[in-house]
Protein backbone atom coordinates (compact mmCIF):
# COMPACT_ATOMS: atom_id res chain seq x y z
CA UNK A 1 0.00 0.00 0.00
CA UNK A 2 0.84 3.64 -0.23
CA UNK A 3 1.69 4.32 3.28
CA UNK A 4 4.54 1.39 3.52
CA UNK A 5 5.39 2.68 0.11
CA UNK A 6 6.01 6.02 2.00
CA UNK A 7 8.04 3.99 5.29
CA UNK A 8 10.57 1.71 2.73
CA UNK A 9 11.48 5.28 1.32
CA UNK A 10 11.91 7.18 5.04
CA UNK A 11 13.94 3.76 5.44
CA UNK A 12 16.47 4.17 2.78
CA UNK A 13 16.80 8.25 3.44
CA UNK A 14 17.46 7.82 7.19
CA UNK A 15 20.09 4.95 5.97
CA UNK A 16 22.14 7.00 3.92
CA UNK A 17 22.08 9.89 6.10
CA UNK A 18 23.20 8.07 8.92
CA UNK A 19 25.86 6.37 6.27
CA UNK A 20 26.93 9.88 5.80
CA UNK A 21 26.92 11.02 8.89
CA UNK A 22 29.40 8.55 10.39
CA UNK A 23 31.88 8.80 7.40
CA UNK A 24 31.94 12.53 7.58
CA UNK A 25 32.79 12.45 11.54
CA UNK A 26 36.22 11.29 11.08
CA UNK A 27 39.14 12.61 7.78
CA UNK A 28 42.08 12.53 7.72
CA UNK A 29 44.89 15.25 7.08
CA UNK A 30 48.58 13.95 6.34
CA UNK A 31 51.56 15.99 8.16
CA UNK A 32 54.78 15.29 6.91
CA UNK A 33 54.60 11.77 6.09
CA UNK A 34 52.25 11.11 9.25
CA UNK A 35 48.96 11.19 9.57
CA UNK A 36 46.46 13.19 11.40
CA UNK A 37 43.10 11.99 12.50
CA UNK A 38 40.86 14.55 13.27
CA UNK A 39 37.84 13.49 14.96
CA UNK A 40 35.62 15.93 17.18
CA UNK A 41 38.18 18.55 16.70
CA UNK A 42 41.10 16.62 18.57
CA UNK A 43 44.05 16.14 16.26
CA UNK A 44 45.53 12.97 17.66
CA UNK A 45 48.66 11.98 15.59
CA UNK A 46 49.50 8.46 14.36
CA UNK A 47 52.86 7.43 13.14
CA UNK A 48 51.37 4.99 10.15
CA UNK A 49 51.64 7.00 6.59
CA UNK A 50 47.90 5.71 6.03
CA UNK A 51 44.61 6.44 7.92
CA UNK A 52 42.92 3.34 8.62
CA UNK A 53 39.93 3.76 10.05
CA UNK A 54 38.36 0.16 11.51
CA UNK A 55 35.20 0.07 13.16
CA UNK A 56 34.62 -3.39 15.72
CA UNK A 57 33.46 -6.13 13.57
CA UNK A 58 29.64 -7.17 13.20
CA UNK A 59 29.68 -10.78 15.53
CA UNK A 60 26.54 -12.79 15.95
CA UNK A 61 27.89 -13.64 19.50
CA UNK A 62 25.21 -14.93 22.65
CA UNK A 63 24.47 -11.15 23.36
CA UNK A 64 22.66 -11.08 20.23
CA UNK A 65 21.06 -14.41 20.55
CA UNK A 66 19.16 -13.56 23.98
CA UNK A 67 18.19 -9.97 22.63
CA UNK A 68 16.99 -11.08 19.88
CA UNK A 69 14.77 -13.67 21.17
CA UNK A 70 13.76 -11.76 24.28
CA UNK A 71 12.88 -8.83 21.78
CA UNK A 72 10.69 -11.62 19.95
CA UNK A 73 9.16 -12.87 22.82
CA UNK A 74 8.08 -9.75 24.17
CA UNK A 75 6.64 -8.82 20.82
CA UNK A 76 4.80 -11.92 20.27
CA UNK A 77 3.68 -11.28 24.01
CA UNK A 78 2.62 -8.21 24.24
CA UNK A 79 0.86 -7.50 20.33
CA UNK A 80 0.03 -11.09 20.64
CA UNK A 81 -1.58 -11.48 23.86
CA UNK A 82 -2.64 -7.75 24.51
CA UNK A 83 -3.28 -6.33 21.24
CA UNK A 84 -4.46 -8.29 18.39
CA UNK A 85 -7.09 -10.06 20.56
CA UNK A 86 -8.64 -6.82 21.11
CA UNK A 87 -8.35 -4.72 17.90
CA UNK A 88 -7.95 -7.92 15.57
CA UNK A 89 -5.67 -5.50 13.01
CA UNK A 90 -3.56 -8.21 10.86
CA UNK A 91 -2.26 -5.05 9.08
CA UNK A 92 -0.92 -2.97 11.90
CA UNK A 93 0.43 -6.40 13.22
CA UNK A 94 2.76 -6.74 10.43
CA UNK A 95 3.53 -2.96 10.63
CA UNK A 96 4.40 -3.35 14.30
CA UNK A 97 6.57 -6.42 13.80
CA UNK A 98 8.12 -4.86 10.82
CA UNK A 99 9.33 -1.58 13.16
CA UNK A 100 10.81 -3.84 15.73
CA UNK A 101 12.73 -5.97 13.51
CA UNK A 102 14.55 -3.31 11.72
CA UNK A 103 14.71 -1.08 14.23
CA UNK A 104 16.39 -3.44 16.15
CA UNK A 105 19.05 -4.61 12.99
CA UNK A 106 19.84 -1.06 12.25
CA UNK A 107 20.60 -0.30 16.17
CA UNK A 108 22.40 -3.49 16.33
CA UNK A 109 24.66 -2.36 13.36
CA UNK A 110 25.45 1.41 14.71
CA UNK A 111 26.06 0.19 18.11
CA UNK A 112 28.97 -1.61 16.41
CA UNK A 113 30.13 1.47 14.61
CA UNK A 114 31.45 4.80 15.50
CA UNK A 115 27.86 7.05 16.31
CA UNK A 116 27.16 9.94 18.75
CA UNK A 117 24.50 8.76 20.96
CA UNK A 118 22.51 11.91 19.42
CA UNK A 119 22.09 10.30 16.20
CA UNK A 120 20.98 6.93 17.75
CA UNK A 121 18.39 8.90 19.62
CA UNK A 122 17.38 11.31 16.61
CA UNK A 123 16.95 7.70 14.43
CA UNK A 124 14.57 6.67 17.47
CA UNK A 125 12.85 9.71 17.42
CA UNK A 126 12.35 9.79 13.66
CA UNK A 127 10.82 6.56 13.38
CA UNK A 128 8.21 7.84 16.45
CA UNK A 129 6.94 10.51 14.55
CA UNK A 130 6.23 8.56 11.25
CA UNK A 131 2.52 9.28 10.58
CA UNK A 132 0.60 7.27 8.04
CA UNK A 133 -1.30 9.68 5.54
CA UNK A 134 -3.82 7.17 3.61
CA UNK A 135 -5.43 6.40 6.74
CA UNK A 136 -6.32 7.48 10.13
CA UNK A 137 -4.25 5.59 13.46
CA UNK A 138 -5.91 6.29 16.50
CA UNK A 139 -3.64 7.42 19.69
CA UNK A 140 -3.67 3.78 21.04
CA UNK A 141 -1.58 2.13 17.60
CA UNK A 142 -0.17 5.03 17.65
CA UNK A 143 1.12 4.44 21.28
CA UNK A 144 1.29 0.56 20.07
CA UNK A 145 3.96 1.75 16.97
CA UNK A 146 6.09 3.83 19.54
CA UNK A 147 6.28 0.64 21.67
CA UNK A 148 7.40 -1.43 18.98
CA UNK A 149 10.38 0.43 17.95
CA UNK A 150 11.28 1.45 21.87
CA UNK A 151 11.31 -2.62 22.26
CA UNK A 152 13.51 -3.03 18.86
CA UNK A 153 15.80 -0.34 20.38
CA UNK A 154 16.19 -1.04 23.58
CA UNK A 155 16.91 -4.81 23.03
CA UNK A 156 19.76 -3.87 20.69
CA UNK A 157 22.01 -1.38 22.00
CA UNK A 158 24.19 -4.18 24.16
CA UNK A 159 22.80 -4.10 27.75
CA UNK A 160 23.33 -8.00 29.70
CA UNK A 161 20.93 -10.34 30.32
CA UNK A 162 19.47 -9.00 33.32
CA UNK A 163 18.56 -5.77 32.82
CA UNK A 164 17.01 -6.10 29.59
CA UNK A 165 14.62 -8.97 31.03
CA UNK A 166 13.42 -6.31 33.72
CA UNK A 167 13.04 -3.72 31.50
CA UNK A 168 10.85 -5.85 29.04
CA UNK A 169 8.38 -7.37 31.94
CA UNK A 170 8.11 -3.98 32.63
CA UNK A 171 6.93 -2.71 29.93
CA UNK A 172 4.54 -6.27 29.28
CA UNK A 173 2.83 -6.02 32.68
CA UNK A 174 1.97 -2.32 32.17
CA UNK A 175 0.53 -2.81 28.74
CA UNK A 176 -0.96 -6.20 30.49
CA UNK A 177 -2.56 -4.04 33.28
CA UNK A 178 -3.78 -1.00 31.21
CA UNK A 179 -5.09 -2.35 28.04
CA UNK A 180 -5.71 -6.05 28.69
CA UNK A 181 -9.75 -7.07 29.08
CA UNK A 182 -9.01 -9.34 32.00
CA UNK A 183 -8.10 -5.98 34.00
CA UNK A 184 -10.19 -3.30 32.22
CA UNK A 185 -13.35 -3.40 29.70
CA UNK A 186 -12.74 -2.72 26.24
CA UNK A 187 -15.70 0.19 25.54
CA UNK A 188 -16.55 0.32 21.86
CA UNK A 189 -18.84 2.61 20.44
CA UNK A 190 -21.30 3.24 17.28
CA UNK A 191 -23.30 5.87 15.57
CA UNK A 192 -27.03 5.36 15.05
CA UNK A 193 -29.93 7.38 13.95
CA UNK A 194 -32.71 7.13 16.17
CA UNK A 195 -36.56 8.04 14.76
CA UNK A 196 -38.05 7.92 18.34
CA UNK A 197 -37.18 11.98 19.03
CA UNK A 198 -39.23 12.06 22.43
CA UNK A 199 -37.35 9.61 24.20
CA UNK A 200 -34.05 12.10 24.01
CA UNK A 201 -35.68 13.87 27.02
CA UNK A 202 -33.54 13.87 30.15
CA UNK A 203 -36.53 12.17 32.21
CA UNK A 204 -36.84 9.30 29.62
CA UNK A 205 -33.01 8.31 29.21
CA UNK A 206 -33.57 5.03 30.80
CA UNK A 207 -36.44 4.13 28.56
CA UNK A 208 -34.11 5.24 25.82
CA UNK A 209 -31.50 3.04 26.57
CA UNK A 210 -33.39 0.17 26.88
CA UNK A 211 -35.25 0.56 23.48
CA UNK A 212 -31.56 1.30 22.01
CA UNK A 213 -30.25 -2.48 24.10
CA UNK A 214 -33.69 -4.35 22.62
CA UNK A 215 -33.05 -3.35 18.59
CA UNK A 216 -29.14 -3.18 18.76
CA UNK A 217 -28.81 -6.17 20.57
CA UNK A 218 -25.49 -4.77 22.67
CA UNK A 219 -25.60 -4.01 26.21
CA UNK A 220 -25.87 -0.05 25.85
CA UNK A 221 -24.56 1.42 29.39
CA UNK A 222 -24.38 5.26 27.45
CA UNK A 223 -25.09 7.22 24.83
CA UNK A 224 -24.29 10.78 24.02
CA UNK A 225 -26.09 13.08 21.71
CA UNK A 226 -24.56 14.25 18.29
CA UNK A 227 -27.47 15.77 16.55
CA UNK A 228 -30.92 16.16 16.41
CA UNK A 229 -32.99 17.08 13.02
CA UNK A 230 -36.63 18.30 14.38
CA UNK A 231 -37.72 18.62 10.62
CA UNK A 232 -37.61 14.62 10.12
CA UNK A 233 -37.89 13.68 13.81
CA UNK A 234 -34.45 11.80 13.82
CA UNK A 235 -31.65 12.17 16.14
CA UNK A 236 -27.98 10.93 15.33
CA UNK A 237 -27.09 8.86 18.68
CA UNK A 238 -24.09 7.39 19.73
CA UNK A 239 -24.21 4.37 21.84
CA UNK A 240 -20.95 2.73 24.06
CA UNK A 241 -21.00 -0.60 25.22
CA UNK A 242 -18.47 -3.00 26.45
CA UNK A 243 -17.20 -5.50 24.53
CA UNK A 244 -17.17 -9.17 25.45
Amino acid sequence: MMYLKQIVISLFLLCMLLTAYTTAGQTSVPVQGKAVVVENNNAVKHPSPEVQVVNEPITLNGRFAYSILIDLASMLLIFGLIYFPNYRNKEFMFTFFIFNIIIFIITFVLNKTSISMGAAFGLFAVFSMLRYRTEGISMKEMTYLLLSIALGLINAIGLSLLPISVFNLILFLFIFILDHPMIFKQEQSKAVVYENIELIKPENHELLIEDLRKRTGLDIHRFSISSIDFLKDATSIIVYYYKK
